[in-house]
């Protein structure tokens, strides 16, 4: 299947994109959905191509896959879990079982609870030692902080409430420098860790609890926790009131929609904050239903296939022309790469192919000054995700928005058509001559034939947040059904923490570096200036 695919890729390599752009092939290479459009026609899939493509995704089963994840059957095989992010966003409430209980009612309590825990916080019934709540420090990491932080930037325009800040780096100056210009008698700290034992959480949270003591008599009284482990938020103080847990079913990076979205909730309000909800549960309903060819999260996954696995694309750049979007990448490099980043299948066997791309980004228009050179002109392809908004929030600027749409779709349209010898050659004719003209002209040149799609929405609101974000969750799902991988354990994280709690005695002088290799062992005894 992988080399078929691979043949085929290697078969069209070098044919011009343009000569695919016949007068049908914008509408027949795009899928129109909830008021979006996905526009894939600037790659070389032809019919033949896609027709493979949908056939992987047949031979994976991908139909009884979504539908098992969706039933709540035990889909995360390694660690024997189900994975229903989704429940969180079933606003109707119809039953979803694991284990054979109906998930629902709890998920909808908790929401409840959410909604009246955010609405007192904004509207002044829950206060500080000091008056009501003006910050709100949301202390996580990975899922815990991603998910969150993207969000509550995404929807700057309405966010009505207390200001929010993200804490995550178990780097001193990040909590330092975010607690610093607080005043700790009107702050609201949130605790993000399921077990409540994540180490840079909890580390975290303990200096913000010392920095809140020095002012206020009962700092944990101005604390909330997201966790499931009762007995832990006690101890630290925290009453049951105000500890908002979820089941072992919600993976950290899925988990914005529930009780880790509560800072997002409190700046802008339970009705939006469920309009976040709606939208991807909107989504979630498209990629149950629509046909294959006409579904978006499995032509957006099926582009990535081919573009990683057959092409052989290491890397994908995921580019919103959306400033409030400037930290999307972050929360997709998570989302994808910490999924799909595997080497095994679901049988432990080695993967016959490379698992998921690298996935990075920045926002346009300021990349088109950073990294696009490389894009347009460097020896890789990286194929691009565009997307933009049809419109801004800022009406009395439309005539930016404009610029920026502008710059969003020329860019795609320069990868696509490039830039000839000739035409470099003809644009510097003026100014020089002979062998000079030649060797200026060759610095002007573009490839061209790079490929990209374009993700265009209407306004970027609650609603559209909800349905992007679930759009890129089921083309992770996609991906990893057709790879056969489990795209919803996390094994490659837990090395690197064993060693680094082992290696905390080490360089605090409690114990020696014996065991450790020479590199390690002088890295060690550098830091700790161990004379040598």
């Amino acid at each position: 299947m992988w080399d078929k695919l691979a043949e085929r890729a290697e078969e069209v390599a070098d044919r011009p994109l343009l000569d695919l752009m016949g007068p049908e092939r914008a509408r027949d290479f795009s899928v129109e959905a909830l008021g979006m459009l996905f526009d894939y026609a600037k790659t070389n899939i032809d019919n033949s191509t896609r027709d493979m493509l949908l056939g992987m995704a047949e031979a994976a089963e991908l139909p009884a896959r979504r539908d098992a994840m969706f039933a709540g059957r035990k889909i995360n095989e390694t660690e024997g879990r189900a994975v229903l992010h989704t429940a969180l966003r079933n606003l109707d409430g119809h039953p979803v079982t694991v284990d054979g209980q109906d998930v629902m009612p709890e998920v909808l309590d908790t929401l409840a609870r959410m909604e009246e825990f955010a609405q007192s916080v904004r509207d002044g019934g829950f206060a500080g030692q000091g008056g009501a709540i003006m910050d709100v420090v949301n202390i996580g990491i990975g899922g815990s902080d991603l998910g969150p932080a993207m969000a509550y930037q995404a929807l700057g325009p309405y966010a009505d409430g207390p200001r929010c800040h993200f804490v995550s780096n178990v780097d001193g100056a990040h909590v330092h420098d975010i607690l610093a210009p607080l005043d700790p008698a009107t702050t609201l700290v949130i605790v993000a860790s399921k077990t409540f034992t994540t180490i840079e959480t909890m580390t975290n949270a303990e200096t913000a609890k010392a920095w809140m003591a020095e002012k206020v008599p009962d700092p944990a009284a101005q604390f909330a926790a997201l966790s499931t482990a009762a007995d832990r938020t006690a101890a630290f103080g925290i009453d049951e009131a105000r500890v908002f847990g979820f089941a072992d079913w919600v993976g950290g990076r899925y988990s914005m929609w529930g009780p880790i979205g509560l800072s997002l909730m409190i700046a802008v309000g339970p009705a939006d904050f469920r309009a976040v909800l709606k939208g991807a549960a909107e989504m979630d309903d498209h990629f149950r239903t629509a046909d294959p060819l006409r579904n978006m999260p499995v032509m957006l996954a099926l582009v990535g296939i081919w573009h990683n696995q057959g092409c052989g694309y290491a890397t994908r750049a995921v580019l919103p022309y959306e400033q409030r979007l400037a930290r999307l990448p972050a929360y997709l490099q998570q989302l994808e790469m910490e999924s799909n980043g595997k080497r095994v299948d679901m049988e432990g066997a080695d993967l016959p192919t490379h698992s998921g791309p690298v996935v990075w980004g920045e926002p346009g228009t300021n990349g088109q000054h950073a990294f696009y050179q490389l894009i347009h002109q460097g020896t890789r392809v990286v194929p691009c995700e565009f997307m933009v908004g049809r419109e801004g929030h800022e009406p009395e600027l439309a005539h930016q928005h404009r610029l920026l749409i502008a710059n969003c779709v020329a860019q795609a349209e320069a990868l696509l058509r490039g830039r000839s010898f000739e035409e470099a050659r003809a644009s510097v004719a003026d100014a020089f001559d002979g062998a000079e003209l030649d060797r200026q002209a060759r610095h002007r040149v573009f490839p061209g034939n790079r490929p990209s799609t374009m993700l265009v929405y209407d306004r970027l609101t609650p609603r559209v947040l909800g349905q992007i974000v679930a759009l890129y969750e089921h083309r992770v799902f996609v991906e990893g059904a057709i790879l056969g991988i489990n795209s919803f354990d996390q094994w490659g994280v837990e090395l690197g923490k064993e060693l680094a709690k082992a290696l905390d005695p080490v360089l605090s002088g409690k114990a020696g570096v014996e065991g450790k290799d020479a590199s390690t062992a002088r890295l060690v005894g550098w830091i700790r200036r161990d004379p040598d």
